[in-house]
C-alpha cells in the first residue's frame, strides 16, 4: 500500500493496479514493524553499504548494493512503499522544455541529515524523507524556463564531507550542483542552504570561465545535465556541447575542477589539446586545433579517490558526422582519459574510436571495479561504448586486460573526408550488437513488412560496422548500443550487467546547395528525425534518425530483440547469458506482449541479494531479475516509463528501491513526467 507525499498525487493511478490506495498516512503509521524480520536482518544490515552516496552508487559507478534484504526468494512480494512528484509535470510540457524526470537520488548519511536527495528537470534540489517521501527541504536555483530549444533536465547531484570541519558545522556535508545552464552550487546538506566561504555564499558563475576558452562558447551551446564528479576535495564538472551537430568550430568541449572548500578554479583539461606541450598537440593539423571544438565529457566521470585518479569517457570532436575540417585521429577525443585528480595532468588515454564520423561518443560512465583472476585482485575500468564493443583497462596503467587490436575498417567517405584506415577491436568481450546490416539482414513481422524493409535497406548504403556516412545515406548498425545508463558490476560475481540496444541508425550527409534554404531555418532541422541541418563551416548538412529504417508497423526494419539485459564475465570476456528486455504491449496498436525488447534508456543496479533492477523500457515496466540467469521474477507497471537509473538503501532496517518515473524528451515522448516512486517488501 503506498503513501503518499505532500507532493504525492500519484496514487490516483495505481489504483487500476492496487485497488487499496490507502491515503492515510496514520494508518499506515500504526502498522506494526517487523521484529522478527529485523531479527535475523540486522547482523548482515551491519555490514551492508545502506547509503547510496552517488549517482553510481559510489564514486567508481560499480551501482553495486551489498543490501541483501530484498532477495531472489521474496522480491516477488515487493510493494509501493511511497510516490512522490517534484511538481515539474504539473502544467508543464514536452514543448516547453520538460524533459521528464531522469535523475538518480542519493542517499546522505544520519551524520549528514540522512535525506535522499535529487534534482528536478529544473535543477531544483530536493531532500525527502528517505521512508515516506515526505519533503524536508528544497532549493530552487530558479533557471529560466520557457526557453526555446532548451532540453531542461538534470540527472543527479553530488555529496562531499569535510573532515576537517566540525561534525555539526554548517557545510561539513555538501550536496554539490551543477544547474543546466553552468552555475556550480554547495549547499549544506541538512538544510539546503547556500555554504559561506564557498564562492558567492555557495554559489560559483561558470560561464565568465567557459567564455574565455576557444572556441568561445555562449550559455545556450555548453550545458551540464550530469552531477559533478568529486576526487578527494577537487569538484570536476563536464559539458554537453549540442553545436557539434551544427558548426565545425563549436565550443570547447574542456572539462574544468574547482575546490570543493572555496569554489575556486584549480584546472581545466581540454581533450583538444591546444597547449603546444602537450604530446598528442603535435598530431593534430595546426587550423584545426584552432576552430575544433567539443571532445566534451557530457555523460558522468569516475574517481579513484585513494589514487586520485578522474576517469573522464570523452565525445567526438565538431563536427559530428564529417572530419574534413579535423585531418588525423583527434586524441583525447572519443577516449577514455585518466587524470591524476589534483592537477588534472594526463595519467594515460586510450582511444577508442579514431577520427570520429558517427557520433560514437563514450556514452556511459567508466566503471571502476576489481576483478577476481584466481588470487590476484586486478583493478579496472569497464568502458561501454555506442557502438557495442566493450574495453577493460588495467586502472592504473590504461593497459587493455584483453588484446586489441587495430583492423582495417572502410574508408571511402565523402569528398573531402580522410579516414582512419584502422580501428581498435578487443578480442573479448564480444560485441553486445550486430557488427555491420545487409539487405538480407531485413526483418518484418510478415512477408508484406519484411519486403518493404528490404527495400528501404537497399535504397542507402550498408556495409560493416565503421561504414562511413554517405550521401546515399548510410545505415549504422549498431546504431547507438550504450549510453548514460552505463552498466552495473557485482565484483562477487565478476559480472557485469548492461542492456544493450539494437536498432540500426541513418545519417546522410547531403551538399549544402542541395538542401531546401527554408527547411534548414526549422528548429528541429538536424535533430533526428527532423529536415536537413546545415553543419557551418564545412560543404555538408545532416540528416538522421532511426525513424526511416522503421516498417510500416512501426517496428525496426531489423531482427529483434531491440533492447536486451546481458551479462558478461569480465575474468573470462564471455557472454553468461542475454535475454530480451522488454516487451511491445504498449508500443503497438495491438497490446501484444511480445518480448521483442523495448527500446529506451537508463541502466541496471545490482544487489548482494542475487537481483537486477531495471526500469529504461518504453513499455513502462519496472522489473527485477535473477542475477544468475536473467529470469524476470518480479514487475511493476508504471504510470509512464522509468527512463532512469534506479538506486537502494536501507532505512531502520527495511530495503528500498527507488526509481524516477518521468518518461523521456526522445524515447517516451508521449507522456513524460516528474514521478519518484520508492519499493519495499511490506512492512508486517
Amino acid at each position: 500500500m503506498p503513501m503518499c507525499s505532500t507532493r504525492s498525487i500519484g496514487c490516483r493511478w495505481i489504483f487500476e493496479q492496487n485497488e487499496a490506495c490507502e491515503m492515510s498516512l496514520m494508518k499506515l503509521k500504526r502498522r506494526p514493524a517487523a521484529r522478527m524480520l529485523l531479527f535475523w536482518l540486522l547482523p548482515a544490515l551491519a555490514f551492508a553499504q545502506s547509503d547510496w552516496l552517488d549517482h553510481g552508487g559510489d564514486r567508481g559507478g560499480s551501482r553495486y548494493s551489498a543490501l541483501a534484504q530484498i532477495d531472489r526468494s521474496n522480491v516477488s512480494a515487493l510493494d509501493l512503499a511511497w510516490i512522490y512528484r517534484t511538481g515539474d509535470g504539473e502544467g508543464t510540457t514536452l514543448e516547453a522544455g520538460f524533459s521528464g524526470l531522469q535523475g538518480t537520488p542519493i542517499l546522505l548519511p544520519k551524520e549528514a541529515g540522512g535525506s535522499l536527495v535529487i534534482c528536478s528537470a529544473f535543477n531544483e534540489v530536493i531532500a525527502l524523507d528517505p521512508a515516506t517521501g515526505r519533503e524536508r527541504w528544497r532549493f530552487d536555483p530558479n533557471v529560466v524556463r520557457g526557453k526555446r530549444g532548451t532540453q531542461y533536465k538534470c540527472r543527479g547531484v553530488a555529496q562531499w564531507h569535510d573532515d576537517s570541519a566540525a561534525a555539526d558545522a554548517a557545510c561539513t556535508w555538501r550536496v554539490l550542483l551543477v544547474t543546466f545552464d553552468q552555475r556550480l552550487y554547495a549547499l549544506d546538506a541538512r538544510t539546503g542552504k547556500g555554504c559561506v566561504g564557498f564562492g558567492d555564499l555557495g554559489l560559483v558563475r561558470l560561464m565568465p570561465i567557459i567564455k574565455n576558452t576557444q572556441p568561445a562558447a555562449d550559455s545556450d551551446t555548453v550545458l551540464t545535465y550530469m552531477p559533478p564528479t568529486i576526487v578527494r576535495d577537487t569538484i570536476v564538472i563536464g559539458s554537453s556541447v549540442g553545436a557539434k551537430f551544427k558548426r565545425a568550430d563549436a565550443p570547447s568541449g574542456a572539462v574544468r575542477a574547482f575546490d570543493v572548500r572555496t569554489g575556486a578554479f584549480k584546472w581545466s583539461f581540454d581533450p583538444v589539446p591546444r597547449n603546444p606541450d602537450d604530446p598528442q598537440a603535435r598530431n593534430w593539423d595546426e587550423a584545426a586545433l584552432a576552430q575544433t571544438g567539443g571532445g566534451n565529457v557530457w555523460s558522468l566521470m569516475s574517481a579513484d579517490e585513494e589514487r586520485d585518479l578522474v576517469f573522464l569517457p570523452t565525445s567526438s570532436p565538431s563536427p559530428n558526422y564529417y572530419g574534413g575540417t579535423r585531418p588525423g585521429q583527434n586524441r583525447y577525443a572519443n577516449s577514455t582519459v585518466a587524470l591524476r585528480g589534483s592537477t588534472g595532468e594526463v595519467v594515460w588515454h586510450f582511444q577508442i574510436v579514431h577520427h570520429d564520423v558517427w557520433d560514437w561518443d563514450m556514452p556511459s560512465q567508466p566503471l571502476l571495479v576489481d576483478i577476481h583472476r584466481g588470487d590476484e585482485v586486478i583493478p579496472v575500468v569497464v568502458q561501454l561504448t555506442k557502438h557495442g564493443l566493450v574495453f577493460v583497462f588495467h586502472r592504473e596503467t590504461g593497459e587493455p586486460l584483453f588484446p586489441v587490436e587495430e583492423r582495417a575498417v572502410p574508408t571511402d567517405g565523402v569528398d573531402g573526408e580522410v579516414l582512419s584506415p584502422t580501428q581498435p577491436f578487443p578480442s573479448a568481450p564480444p560485441p553486445l550488437s550486430g557488427t555491420g546490416i545487409s539487405p538480407d539482414d531485413a526483418w518484418g513481422f510478415t512477408f508484406y513488412d519484411q519486403a518493404i524493409c528490404r527495400k528501404i535497406l537497399e535504397q542507402h548504403r550498408t556495409g560493416v560496422m565503421f561504414t562511413p556516412p554517405s550521401l546515399e545515406g548510410t545505415v549504422m548498425m549498431p546504431g547507438m548500443v550504450s549510453n548514460w545508463g552505463s552498466g552495473a558490476v557485482d565484483e562477487t560475481r565478476n559480472l557485469l550487467i548492461t542492456n544493450p540496444q539494437s536498432v540500426p541508425n541513418l545519417v546522410r550527409l547531403i551538399p549544402r546547395r542541395d538542401v531546401d534554404a527554408e527547411q534548414a531555418k526549422s528548429p528541429m532541422a538536424g535533430i533526428p528525425g527532423g529536415p536537413p541541418g546545415i553543419i557551418d563551416g564545412t560543404p555538408y548538412a545532416i540528416e538522421r534518425g532511426a525513424q526511416p529504417l522503421f516498417s510500416p508497423f512501426g517496428a525496426p526494419c531489423t531482427k529483434p530483440p531491440w533492447q536486451r539485459l546481458v551479462a558478461v564475465d569480465l575474468d573470462r570476456g564471455t557472454i553468461e547469458w542475454d535475454v530480451p528486455l522488454g516487451t511491445l504491449d504498449t508500443l503497438m496498436p495491438i497490446p501484444l506482449g511480445l518480448k521483442f525488447g523495448a527500446p529506451g534508456i537508463g541502466g541496471p543496479i545490482v544487489t548482494a541479494g542475487g537481483l537486477i533492477f531495471i526500469g529504461a523500457t518504453a513499455d513502462e515496466r519496472f522489473r527485477a531479475l535473477d542475477i544468475e540467469t536473467g529470469e524476470e521474477l518480479w514487475q511493476f507497471k508504471l504510470p509512464t516509463a522509468a527512463m532512469a537509473t534506479p538506486m537502494t538503501y536501507e532505512v531502520d532496517g527495511r530495503q528500498y528501491v527507488v526509481v524516477a518515473v518521468g518518461g523521456h524528451h526522445a524515447y517516451y515522448r508521449d507522456k513524460v513526467a516528474d514521478y519518484l516512486f520508492a519499493f519495499a517488501l511490506p512492512a508486517n
